[in-house]
């Protein structure tokens, strides 16, 4: 019945080749349409993953207790100096405030000003009475340079000091450290070479507790998950605020960004590049490989025009399905390309051959559409259930791709059978002059001579495989899936690096501080803990003590730090004239001191040069005002408890309700899967009730192999039962299956030799897998059980050699793209589809001489 189906469809499609064509041309237009109009994409990487997972459930709890920790840019501003970074990343923030609505909030990170107004508190008190000590030694620069914040106030404490020195109340060798600062800066200048900013730390005393020179900025951006880069807008608006404000390597900054806007955004440029490589490669290497193949520019339009209705209408049908592409299903479209290709070409195949036998080119398309009406129709069914095997598991993101490459393997079948004999009525392909086969009667005949031992050795390979399946390589750490010179990823895996930073650090909640006690404790025990944290650890211990030596510096130092006047900015006359004179009495006061002969002559270079050399130098003092002030902060230190602590630092880490946050950071590097995995199991054993980046990464993995474990027994079972009900033997069900099954494992020994992993992108080679090897031996099984011996000379063979070589080119251009995750994907599809075809045109041939003429 299915091949007088065939045959009406498609003699009728020939006699109305008009009229199917015009028709097929009018849907494509309104398909792609409404494709263009319903179909958007959806870029939350959220949705990738089941929301009804317990893990799931527990960030979007933790998500709506403090939801002002999600969906940030992490804005990372390194400077020349500290001082510099301070002030240039406050300008930052303001600029960032009128964004016009493309950033909803910014500010700094609560802990990091908390810190910086109570650091002092944090320490010992024998580091801090060190500190104490040198910053008063430091008194009479901070004073001068307090009253008059430029470059002529650093002077004047130079004279000041030399007349000390003058008077025999110093030595000069006392001041080195000051000497070489300043040395520093005026040598580059007298030289020509770009301005050196003082280190005020150095001359300050900042020890091992120094302010490194690097800023961060939270900001909160309008998100659109319309678009490609949901935050590329706000992300561009940072940069050319950094621009306009200076904050660039030419000033001495850098500025880059990260976080989870940041990194999402950076993962689907990388895919959007990577596409825009592999499908035209995909189309070109596809056309070429046709051509090849079919040896007709005719033909070759047939197929490419059947594959374009195709693909429109398979857009259609997601945009009538799903609505919104995800990051995974977006692919659809080179899956499509790469597999119903096939279908094109075996049918042109069966009608070139024949062509060959016929010179009536109408009765040579039935004849095709006879021989192809169960292998192709089968073929495109297994496949499409081996796609659609994926949507009952909880991996969404495969499940979606699934239905549409699901729906797009019937839709091509359809084509097939309708618009693709339409167009070879239309273009009228030349008669064929040779046979279709391939001259491979020596192959055959090498495998009728070793069929045994092919048979053993493929089985043996299969029995390897299969003992290396539970160790194959795992990795869903979704960073390595991105370009790790990307800078986004690049800044994130160099945080990292730090155990302190969290990003790797795992979340719970406790019904209440107090509640919080017992649950800290316990991870506190664990050994693969490195830090525990509640807004506890914001309270320093023994506070006393130490307010009474910050009290004490406060008292010293507190006048020097707050004069009653501060002098207006120097002009650049003031500014030479000063240089002048401190060399002259550098020159007359140490003129044995090598350091003060070096400074002397750097300055009295810049003082002759003229006042635009001092003005230079004057931006060596640049952030000197703001030093002054970040010390008068920290010495403003006041007791700190629970209930006085600042508003944004508390609201981080209690919510409203009460709730209290429990961060716990792992000790060890969370590089690698085994580690993720230990840690997560360790803090699960505090909690199930645990949510953050190593949690996330082993649940999904888990829910990605349970997936692959679901999806593949499903589809074998239920290809299997199709085998059963279309070819009727159980025999041939088996030769269909068995071929699959071996090189499925194959596969998996090739990964396993060459340190692929299976990750949340490649795993998609399993249904195609089935579905492509299932479309290639039933071709074979139906060619055998239809009396054919010499298997690799067939007409089918030269399809399923060029269907392979197009799908492969496909699959392949996948491997070049710059995202790691896609490239996987496509090393693992061209490796499981060389499996494939190895099992088909070696071990099925193999097993038929074994077996000899099927039983009728």
């Amino acid at each position: 019945m299915l091949r007088r189906l065939a045959v009406f469809i498609v003699d009728w499609c020939w006699r109305h080749a008009w009229s199917v064509v015009l028709a097929a041309a009018v849907a494509s237009v309104l398909l792609a349409v409404y494709a263009a109009g319903h179909l958007s994409m959806d870029t939350d990487e959220n949705k990738l993953i089941s929301n009804d997972l317990p893990f799931r459930k527990m960030e979007r709890t933790i998500d709506a207790a403090f939801p002002q920790q999600t969906e940030k840019l992490v804005v990372i501003l390194d400077g020349p100096t500290a001082e510099l970074a301070e002030e240039a990343v406050e300008t930052l923030k303001e600029a960032l405030g009128h964004s016009k609505g493309l950033i909803v909030a910014v500010e700094r990170p609560p802990e990091e000003m908390f810190f910086r107004r109570n650091g002092l508190l944090f320490m010992s008190p024998a580091e801090l009475s060190e500190i104490a000590e040198k910053l008063i030694q430091a008194q009479p620069m901070l004073g001068a340079i307090a009253r008059d914040p430029s470059l002529r106030g650093l002077l004047s404490t130079v004279e000041l000091i030399l007349q000390g020195v003058a008077h025999g109340q110093a030595r000069p060798e006392d001041l080195e450290p000051l000497f070489a600062e300043l040395d520093r800066a005026a040598g580059a200048v007298a030289t020509g070479k770009p301005v050196v900013p003082m280190d005020w730390q150095s001359l300050m005393g900042g020890g091992s507790r120094r302010d490194q020179p690097r800023r961060f900025l939270l900001a909160q951006p309008k998100l659109d998950f319309g678009a490609l880069e949901s935050g590329a807008e706000a992300s561009a608006f940072i940069r050319d605020a950094a621009k306009r404000l200076n904050l660039t390597p030419e000033h001495g900054f850098s500025l880059r960004l990260t976080g989870q806007v940041a990194l999402t955004d950076a993962n689907f440029a990388t895919v959007s590049e990577g596409m825009e490589i592999s499908a035209p490669l995909s189309v070109v290497m596809v056309v070429g490989l046709l051509f090849w193949g079919v040896r007709s520019g005719r033909v070759v339009a047939a197929i490419m025009l059947s594959l374009v209705f195709g693909l429109t209408a398979t857009a259609a049908f997601a945009a009538a399905t799903v609505g919104s592409l995800n990051p995974i299903s977006v692919a659809f479209a080179v899956l499509f390309l790469g597999i119903a290709v096939d279908f094109g070409i075996q049918f042109v195949t069966a009608y070139r051959a024949a062509r060959f036998e016929s010179d009536d080119p109408a009765a040579a398309v039935s004849t095709a559409a006879s021989a192809m009406a169960a292998p192709l129709s089968l073929a495109a069914i297994a496949t499409a259930v081996g796609f659609l095997s994926f949507m009952p598991t909880a991996y969404t993101g495969v499940s979606q791709l699934g239905l549409i490459a699901g729906g797009g393997m019937v839709i091509a079948l359809v084509t097939d059978f309708t618009l693709l004999p339409a167009l070879l009525a239309l273009l009228k392909p030349l008669p064929e002059k040779e046979p279709v086969g391939l001259p491979l009667a020596a192959a055959d005949s090498w495998l009728k001579r070793n069929a045994k031992p092919i048979v053993w050795g493929a089985g043996l390979l299969s029995l390897v495989g299969a003992v290396m399946l539970p160790s194959l390589p795992l990795d869903f750490d979704p960073l390595h899936l991105q370009d790790p010179k990307v800078e986004a990823v690049a800044t994130f895996l160099e945080m990292a690096k730090d155990p302190d930073s969290g990003v790797y650090a795992v979340e719970t909640l406790a019904p209440s501080l107090d509640a919080s006690a017992k649950i800290v404790a316990r991870f506190e025990a664990l050994p693969l803990v490195h830090r525990v944290m509640t807004v506890e650890a914001f309270v320093p211990d023994n506070q006393d003590e130490k307010l009474v030596i910050i009290g004490d510096l406060a008292a010293v130092l507190g006048p020097t730090l707050s004069p009653a006047k501060t002098l207006p900015a120097p002009t650049a006359d003031d500014l030479q004239a000063a240089i002048a004179r401190v060399a002259a009495q550098l020159a007359a006061v140490a003129p044995d001191h090598k350091p003060s002969r070096s400074l002397a002559a750097h300055l009295d270079k810049i003082a002759t040069a003229g006042p635009d050399a001092s003005v230079k130098l004057q931006g060596a003092v640049a952030g000197i005002g703001t030093l002054v002030g970040s010390l008068r902060n920290t010495l403003s230190a006041e007791p700190v408890t629970l209930e006085n602590l600042p508003e944004d630092l508390r609201r981080d880490w209690i919510a409203p309700d009460g709730r209290t946050r429990i961060r716990v950071t792992p000790k060890e590097d969370m590089g690698s899967q085994e580690a993720r995995n230990r840690f997560a199991e360790a803090v699960r054993g505090v909690t199930p009730l645990i949510a953050g980046a190593p949690i996330a990464m082993e649940e999904s993995g888990r829910v990605v192999i349970q997936a692959f474990a679901m999806a593949g027994t499903g589809a074998l079972v239920v290809i299997s039962l199709l085998l059963g009900l279309m070819l009727r033997r159980v025999l041939d069900s088996v030769l269909v299956v068995a071929p699959l099954v071996m090189g499925a494992m194959c596969t998996v020994l090739v990964a396993k030799s060459i340190g692929l992993a299976l990750n949340f992108a490649n795993v998609i080679a399993l249904p195609l897998l089935l579905g492509i090897g299932v479309a290639f031996n039933i071709y074979f099984v139906v060619n055998w059980r239809n009396g054919v011996t010499e298997h690799l000379q067939s007409p089918t063979t030269r399809a399923v050699l060029f269907s392979a070589l197009t799908t492969g080119s496909a699959f392949g251009s996948l491997a070049v793209s710059p995202h790691l995750g896609t490239a996987s994907m496509g090393i693992l599809l061209f490796l499981s589809l060389g499996t494939s075809v190895a099992a088909t045109f070696v071990v099925l041939p193999a097993i038929f001489h074994l077996i000899g003429k099927p039983k009728t």
